[in-house]
């Protein structure tokens, strides 16, 4: 936590399931991307790639997919 913290700026870290309500938790890149594409996350971090969904043209232009299933 110190260490991220003195990278960061930031001393947080938030432990929770990546899914959405009814849905099985994420367990692929593939299922984290879809996550990612129909919800209102604004940034995924997979190894060392950053997406930011602003960056992402045809996400932006076509305002994400629909959800599956409702957001908590």
């Amino acid at each position: 936590l110190r260490a991220f913290g003195d990278a960061t700026g930031t001393p947080v870290l938030i432990n929770t399931s990546m899914n959405v309500r009814g849905e099985p938790i994420v367990c692929t890149p593939a299922d984290a991307l879809a996550c990612f594409r129909t919800t209102g996350m604004d940034r995924l971090v997979i190894d060392r790639f950053v997406l930011r969904k602003a960056e992402q043209p045809l996400l932006e232009s076509a305002g994400g997919l629909p959800p599956a299933f409702a957001e908590d």
